[in-house]
């Protein structure tokens, strides 16, 4: 796995999500995500990849949101993405806790690595974002 930073798009992983997400036709973009956020809690025990692209997943829900922050220029969606539904959003916290949970390999990776806390604050932040009612 190539990851270079603790950020949601900072992988090969998401990268590679976000690039589908670019080349699916727009009206099936939010099916996507959806199904994204819900590989990651289909497994009981969780790969790292597809924690990932949950992630990814939720960094660009969150994007939507007041007060969420727009997607990486980079690596993430280079296409604009039309209005998400709103049921989305309750899909990414769980999926976010999921990934942070037990059983997650992700969290793991980024304990082994030294970085778990710097990693899951950033994640604490999609959550805020996400479960704001603002």
């Amino acid at each position: 796995m190539g990851t270079w930073d603790v950020g949601p798009f900072d992988n090969d992983h998401a990268a590679d999500f976000t690039g589908d997400l670019d080349d699916t036709p727009a009206p099936e973009r939010p099916a996507l995500i959806r199904q994204a956020l819900e590989a990651a809690m289909r497994e009981e025990s969780l790969d790292g990849h597809v924690g990932d692209i949950a992630v990814a997943a939720a960094a660009i829900v969150a994007s939507q949101c007041p007060d969420g922050e727009p997607c990486d220029p980079v690596y993430g969606p280079e296409k604009p993405l039309s209005p998400l539904p709103a049921d989305l959003r309750p899909l990414a916290v769980q999926a976010l806790d999921r990934v942070t949970g037990p059983g997650s390999e992700l969290a793991d990776l980024w304990a082994d690595a030294g970085s778990l806390a710097e990693w899951r604050a950033g994640v604490d932040r999609l959550r805020a974002v996400l479960s704001s009612e603002g």
